[in-house]
């Protein structure tokens, strides 16, 4: 196949909600039907059962919440299909907000009874300030819960999305008996009483025609007659560029837990998604059609396989084809790095790939060359924009709780750090370490996780920041008087860059006026 035939049938997309709406049961259910697993884990009121595919970290398994982004590719209808499911936790938006940027197109899942919520809003925004195109699938409809109406309303109202519905419900909780397949003019019923069996779909070309009532009944019928004539009088027809461009969003309706809707939001989605996107850096837009390799590292995961005590840097390919075994210029480094083991992803189980092409996301085995942003490249010196790193919102002391294990901790710290999910500081008075991060959720999965990957123990204690700024100065003697007036407050981050931990907004109002030669960065990265 030619290098323009496999990125015309790539499609990577993330999948995003507020926690709990079944965003890692939709894409369970989306690996079922592509066949890359064949039986599906139940996440069910935090019970876990069999543990789902994409929450592969054990905490995840315990919490059933999702914490990390996990990758999985499968092949369907023809297309190569990347999924990045994403913590739904504002806790962890930090890891969805950096997965969004190696995104083409988007899935926002909504759960019907709870509509939209708080998360789905930011996450959406983001979407909407980068024109990432956008299908919304609203879930949960064996459950009672909000009007059809109500919902496409409050989602346009609240995420600014202008819908267009690809299918509509047949009744809802008690009453849903299946749904009407607008974008294929399809029928899918529920076969048995317990709501559990679908049956084939069925063909129904025109709706006003008598057919349909012999297989949903005269009433159900009628009602879904009326509802979608008030559909395609109120909403857009669907026009594919429209979507592209981030302008309309198709709706569809199902029960991903019951396989209701999922088979046909995934035949749409493969036909109409978008494949790899142009991407810009500091210098120019990167096509993918380039036929010059580049990518950019947008997570890194410590510890993938504890046995092995193994790092991944997760590399998006934007343009060229990746060869294993091939040098690669580190943009920030300035030099060659060669990969013999690059791999693809089904979740936690990887495969080594010899080759790889734009859309493609694949894990790079890192002894400590990435951070987060990296641009690799042929040798051009560009580097890729908009991956956001954030300045910590909670900061805690962290203390060693187990003298004998003073190698794994600082080992595990090291390593998780890495991930770029937290930060640590190292205070100049007194070398105290501090972890920073956007979300409190953060300390526990830390705590977890250097217990039961390291085998370190550790605890916390609260430090009064208000924020962290990264100081950068042109006059050395300003400099040197900050030192010593706010010593007690300087750190140095992992890479000893001199921080200012400021206790308040009023102390650091103070600060930027009194030392108006020194800059206050707010990310590290500027």
């Amino acid at each position: 196949m030619s290098v323009k035939t496999e990125i015309s049938r790539r499609r990577t997309f993330g999948i995003v909600s507020h926690p709990d709406a079944g965003k890692t049961t939709l894409t369970e259910k989306l690996l079922l039907y592509g066949g890359a697993i064949q039986e599906a884990g139940a996440v069910k009121s935090n019970k876990i059962k069999k543990g789902a595919t994409s929450d592969f970290m054990e905490i995840e398994r315990q919490r059933g919440i999702s914490v990390a982004t996990s990758v999985m590719g499968f092949e369907y209808q023809g297309k190569k299909i990347n999924i990045l499911d994403t913590p739904g936790h504002q806790d962890f938006a930090e890891d969805t907000y950096r997965t969004l940027t190696a995104v083409d197109s988007v899935i926002v899942v909504i759960d019907v009874a709870k509509g939209v919520e708080a998360q789905t809003e930011k996450l959406v925004e983001v979407c909407r300030m980068r024109d990432t195109p956008v299908i919304v699938f609203i879930n949960k409809l064996d459950r009672e819960g909000k009007d059809a109406y109500d919902l496409l309303d409050e989602i346009e109202e609240k995420l600014g999305l202008s819908v267009c519905p690809l299918s509509w419900p047949i009744g809802m909780g008690q009453d849903f008996i299946g749904v009407y397949n607008i974008w294929e003019k399809n029928l899918q019923l529920y076969t048995e009483q317990k709501k559990q069996k679908i049956g084939d779909s069925i063909e129904i070309t025109d709706v006003m025609g008598d057919e349909i009532e012999q297989y949903i009944g005269e009433d159900y019928a009628q009602n879904l007659r009326e509802e979608l004539e008030l559909v395609t009088g109120v909403y857009p027809d669907f026009n594919k560029d429209d979507y592209l461009s981030g302008a309309i969003s198709p709706v569809f309706f199902g029960s991903a837990l019951n396989n209701f809707g999922v088979r046909e939001l995934l035949n749409c989605f493969v036909e109409i998604a978008p494949s790899p996107l142009p991407k810009p850096t500091d210098e120019k837009i990167i096509n993918p059609h380039d036929s010059s390799f580049s990518g950019f590292i947008f997570k890194i995961h410590a510890n993938m396989d504890p046995k092995h005590r193994d790092r991944l840097a997760f590399l998006k390919i934007v343009s060229g084809t990746f060869q294993r075994n091939t040098n690669y210029y580190h943009v920030r480094l300035n030099k060659s790095l060669k990969f013999s083991n690059p791999t693809a992803f089904m979740a936690s189980k990887k495969s080594v790939v010899n080759e790889a092409f734009p859309g493609d996301i694949i894990g790079l085995h890192d002894t400590g060359n990435f951070r987060i942003g990296d641009t690799l490249t042929e040798g051009e010196h560009i580097e890729f924009k908009g991956i956001p790193s954030f300045s910590p919102e909670h900061f805690r002391f962290i203390n060693n709780a187990d003298p004998m294990k003073a190698k794994q901790l600082n080992k595990g710290i090291d390593q998780l750090m890495d991930e770029g999910v937290a930060q640590l500081f190292t205070l100049e008075s007194n070398g105290r370490k501090i972890i920073g991060t956007v979300g409190a959720l953060q300390y526990e999965v830390i705590q977890y996780r250097l217990e039961h990957e390291y085998g370190a123990k550790c605890s916390y204690e609260n430090y009064p920041a208000y924020k962290a700024c990264w100081i950068e100065s042109g006059d050395d003697e300003q400099l040197e008087e900050f030192k010593k007036l706010k010593f007690r407050y300087l750190a140095q981050d992992k890479f000893s860059q001199l921080v200012f931990l400021a206790d308040s907004s009023f102390s650091l109002n103070m600060a930027q006026e009194k030392f108006d030669k020194i800059k206050f960065h707010f990310k590290s990265e500027f």
